[in-house]
């Protein structure tokens, strides 16, 4: 589990940063309603992009259960943020016209009950906009990389937990479906061999998570043999979702 507090201040460089973030809310804006309303972005982190998403119509919220990220967050959005949990949102029912989550749903266990509270503090006819398949962004090319973990993505990616298919049928649920897309570069987020493996060995790719440990470790030793163990692979390229009832 990734220490937040203690990553809080290294986080935003470690992430891609501003060109990231503001690929990010340019996305975000194709989605959104236009004209006044509410929006809250859930695990908003150190707001980044929750705070690029301010306009005079709109009132934007930041929820995060992180401290040490909500302390940086205050600052891009003054007076707007919430501390609480994805599970037990500090927001009334139906109390907002848009729910944002972006990079939040690989990272659960769970989504089901990210998704329910998300669906019960969203007006009706309101948007929720999620990113899905995250760890696909970084297979839109042919790469080496992309060519050894093919098979073991293959077979496990349905465990994944924001697989777009199982997002879809949880928002079912709650009477929401898919209106609209889109996808987002993550500048300079390409990882290199050497930073695949050390992901993989760590435990953070979901794919991975419930797959054969023989495999994993055949996976790890063939990127552990490719050349330019640190040159950076393609780019991601993040899939953004709008779903409203």
């Amino acid at each position: 589990m990734i220490d937040y507090d203690g990553e809080a201040r290294e986080y935003d460089a470690s992430r891609g940063g501003e060109p990231r973030a503001q690929a990010a809310a340019d996305a975000l804006e194709q989605l959104l309603p236009q004209g006044a309303c509410t929006l809250l972005d859930i695990a908003c982190g150190t707001g980044i992009v929750t705070g690029r998403l301010l306009r005079p119509e709109r009132r934007v919220l930041g929820v995060d259960r992180s401290p040490g990220m909500l302390g940086l967050a205050a600052r891009r959005v003054p007076g707007g943020v919430l501390c609480g949990d994805a599970m037990r949102l500090p927001v009334a029912s139906e109390g907002v016209d848009a729910v944002v989550m972006v990079w939040l749903l690989h990272l659960v266990p769970d989504p089901a009950a990210v998704l329910a509270e998300a669906a019960r503090v969203l007006r009706p006819g309101g948007v929720l906009i999620t990113t899905a398949d995250k760890d696909d962004a970084y297979f839109v090319e042919d790469s080496d990389v992309a060519r050894i973990t093919a098979e073991l993505r293959r077979r496990y990616a349905l465990r994944v937990p924001d697989r777009l298919s199982r997002i879809l049928d949880l928002a079912a649920e709650h009477g929401l479906g898919l209106v609209d897309e889109t996808v987002f570069p993550g500048t300079g987020q390409g990882r290199s061999p050497r930073r695949w493996r050390k992901a993989i060995e760590a435990g953070r790719i979901p794919w991975c998570t419930h797959a054969d440990p023989g495999q994993v470790a055949e996976v790890s030793r063939r990127l552990s043999a490719l050349p330019d163990q640190d040159a950076p692979r393609p780019d991601p390229l993040y899939r953004l979702i709008a779903l409203t009832a």
